[in-house]
């Protein structure tokens, strides 16, 4: 079977769990069972067919299986988004639209991706200029400097900063892997390479204070950091800068918690949410109640308690930061594993297209397009779960945020075409 023929088969269960879920949540929400909730599954089997026939012409070679686990994603979040809310829903799709468009421009417009290692300080420059723009002209939404209004349309710049910068990180890398790992002096008994060559880590670790400091975006500076310190781990194989970028992290961290009051609240919360259950410490152990009294199997799709009657939330910001939450409580702990096994595929597929490359510029930018994708999957889940403080950032491809989906499917994009270009390069072989 080919690719696309693969492709093909397996988008057709995210289909039939679109229309079993709308089905499901009509009969729960006015016991009867209209014909428009199993419109919804053709409507988007529509969508995603017209998508994947313009990837058979694009990038006939392409990886077959992250079409589908992103067309499961974006139709389990818009699914639960109706529960919680049917106008955001509505919203989501349209952004669903949106993001489909882009997909197909840079589908078709960038099959020759490489030509964007040519102009990287022009997209690194871009990349930082939105961020900056954020910084000093965005609008603070529940305690985080992200947005930006134009024309009377909000969106989030970094979710579009983060594509620019790891084009960047993965020209830049490419052009001066060789020297990185070079040693050309030992402090302390510890062999480093020169110190120019370092300037990105120091940039990026001084951007990512910034944005904790006037963004107040905890997220958005540990998805930058993270995922410059893979591109660096792999493109040059050495664990020191893994060590020196999160001693360098810590730091920062230590000295902006002992500075802001707003980052010692992120952190004493997460230490402590039961000291103050009815105010700063509501949202996670609500949380944490949703997902316990989900069990096993959940309650059943529009079975949950997170909505009441009057159509407001339990959890503030649950169509958002606390989705998750929603979703391991109605679909019980079957439901969110296979959403962390969805997210853990993305990432696989992503990393299986970085080894299958046959140049340093391919192999960097989809790694660090998967590493970024996981890192705000692991970000969002960690948080509402409690495993570490909460973020504030978006789980790709079903929270709902306009910016978010549109850029994540830029993102899957890139994947696809460096994946076709992959296939299609023959391999010398050895000697």
């Amino acid at each position: 079977m080919s690719e696309r023929n693969r492709e093909l088969v397996l988008l057709l269960p995210a289909m039939l769990v679109t229309t079993i879920g709308f089905a499901l949540v009509y009969i729960e929400q006015s016991a009867a069972l209209e014909w428009t909730s199993l419109a919804y599954g053709a409507a988007f089997l529509g969508l995603f067919g017209l998508v994947h026939v313009a990837a058979r012409f694009a990038v006939p070679r392409a990886d077959p299986y992250l079409l589908p686990v992103t067309a499961l994603l974006s139709s389990l979040g818009i699914l639960m988004l109706y529960r919680l809310n049917v106008r955001l829903a509505m919203q989501q799709t349209v952004w669903l639209l949106v993001g489909l468009l882009l997909f197909l421009i840079v589908l078709v417009g960038l099959r020759n991706y490489r030509v964007l290692a040519d102009y990287k300080y022009v997209v690194g420059s871009a990349g930082l200029a939105l961020l900056l723009l954020t910084i000093v002209a965005g609008r603070e939404v529940n305690g985080a400097r992200l947005w930006i209004r134009v024309a009377g349309i909000g969106f989030q710049p970094p979710e579009f900063a983060k594509l620019l910068l790891i084009i960047f990180f993965a020209a830049y890398l490419d052009q001066v892997r060789e020297f990185l790992t070079v040693s050309t002096r030992r402090v302390v008994g510890v062999a480093i390479p020169p110190i120019r060559y370092l300037g990105p880590l120091f940039v990026i670790w001084g951007l990512a204070i910034l944005m904790m400091i006037f963004m107040k975006d905890l997220g958005t500076s540990l998805l930058f950091y993270g995922a410059l310190l893979a591109l660096m781990y792999v493109a040059t194989g050495r664990f020191f800068y893994v060590v020196v970028g999160a001693i360098l992290l810590a730091v920062g961290a230590a000295a902006l918690y002992s500075t802001f009051p707003h980052v010692q609240l992120r952190v004493d919360i997460w230490l402590d949410p039961w000291k103050d259950t009815a105010g700063r410490g509501y949202q996670i152990v609500q949380s944490l109640f949703a997902l316990a009294s989900g069990g096993l199997g959940g309650t059943g799709l529009g079975g949950g308690f997170l909505v009441m009657r009057s159509g407001n939330t339990i959890i503030p910001a649950l169509e958002t930061d606390f989705i998750f939450s929603a979703i391991g409580e109605e679909l019980g702990l079957v439901g969110a594993v296979a959403i962390i096994l969805l997210y853990l595929l993305f990432v696989y597929r992503g990393l299986r297209i970085a080894i299958a490359s046959n140049d340093d510029f391919s192999r960097l930018l989809a790694t660090g397009l998967s590493a970024i994708f996981g890192l705000q999957a692991f970000l969002i889940i960690g948080g509402v779960t409690k495993l570490i403080p909460l973020t504030g950032i978006t789980l790709p491809f079903v929270s709902y945020g306009g910016s978010s989906i549109v850029a994540n499917f830029a993102l899957l994009a890139l994947l696809l075409v460096v994946s076709d270009r992959a296939a299609r390069v023959v391999r010398p072989e050895a000697g």
